[in-house]
């Protein structure tokens, strides 16, 4: 676990790139909850998505231990590989990332216009991330992992942020892609010896992680959310694993009806785009509201990179 001055200097380090995102108690947003909503804006970042802090700090270690490398090499659905590529950029280091097929076209593009080679390969994130591995193997590159310490010291900047700010949050919700969120919540939360309760969010059609914590060992499982790819995963990761379980307070299942729902109330009521994973903290929240009333819920926008087409129909269905 982190401390809080590991926090603090971390913070430095992302504040060279950008400022602190906002959170607003959006009054429409709490009438719909039916008890105080606050709202974390990490969509606000330069790419549109938390990932970023972890890339800074990633590589901000690699460079203090005398280990930047020529090339780097890792896996993503898009916004850690946006994360990787601005950091890569920002010391000149060579970024391939893979994706697999069918990717987000607005994600792919964020990437290549931050100078990343994109290799599409696999038919989900963990055939992706295998053969990124092996690509890297190969190359002679260093391998940036989706989850890691020097990565989750970037992300907890921003639970510190929205912990600091709010500090009368009772309970937050936490999507879970690979864990570095939920775990850098977690974290801040120790840090800042704070009490509030910390809930994981999963796709109801992504449940490794659920089904991992409630077997006590990693469960594969299957994804088929079409909707929430930045939680798309089918293999948890034990190291997050072991962080998380005996922190969080509980698991909820979000279904991709429930967060295009989410999506649809958080436009109509901040005029936010939300991606799926991005919706997914309001959409357990509002899963689980009447068991709220009186608590200061706190949820995060953690992305909003959803390809116009996507959040179109999404509005539409409406």
């Amino acid at each position: 676990m982190l401390t809080l001055q590991d926090i603090e200097t971390a913070a430095r380090v992302v504040y060279r790139e950008f400022q602190a995102t906002p959170q607003y108690r959006w009054d429409l947003s709490s009438q719909r909850l039916g008890t105080a909503c606050w709202i974390k804006h990490e969509n606000h970042t330069p790419v549109g998505a938390f990932k970023i802090r972890g890339g800074l700090t990633y590589f901000e270690a690699l460079k203090a231990s005398g280990a930047l490398p020529a090339e780097v090499i890792s896996a993503t659905r898009g916004n850690h590989g946006q994360s990787i590529g601005w950091a890569a950029r920002a010391n000149g280091v060579a970024c391939t990332i893979v994706v697999p097929h069918g990717n987000s076209l607005e994600k792919n593009a964020a990437m290549r216009a931050l100078g990343v080679t994109l290799i599409e390969h696999g038919q989900d994130f963990q055939e992706s991330r295998e053969f990124a591995i092996r690509l890297a193997a190969e190359r002679g590159a260093h391998m940036v992992p989706s989850f890691h310490a020097d990565l989750l010291r970037g992300v907890a900047t921003y639970w510190w942020e929205f912990m600091l700010a709010v500090p009368q949050l009772d309970v937050v919700y936490v999507p879970i892609g690979q864990g570095s969120g939920l775990c850098a919540a977690i974290t801040a939360k120790l840090a800042l010896g704070r009490s509030l309760r910390i809930v994981g969010v999963v796709s109801a059609h992504a449940t490794t992680y659920a089904d991992s914590l409630a077997a006590g060992r990693v469960v594969e499982s299957p994804v088929t959310t079409w909707l929430a790819d930045g939680m798309a995963c089918r293999v948890a990761d034990q190291g997050a694993l072991d962080m998380l379980a005996p922190h969080v307070d509980h698991i909820v299942k979000v279904t991709d009806d429930e967060v295009a729902q989410a999506m649809r109330d958080l436009y109509a009521d901040t005029h936010n785009v939300a991606e799926g994973a991005g919706a997914a903290s309001f959409a357990a929240a509002m899963q689980q509201r009447a068991g709220l009333k009186g608590q200061v819920v706190g949820t995060t926008l953690c992305g909003g990179n959803v390809d116009t087409a996507t959040v179109a129909k999404v509005l539409l269905q409406a």
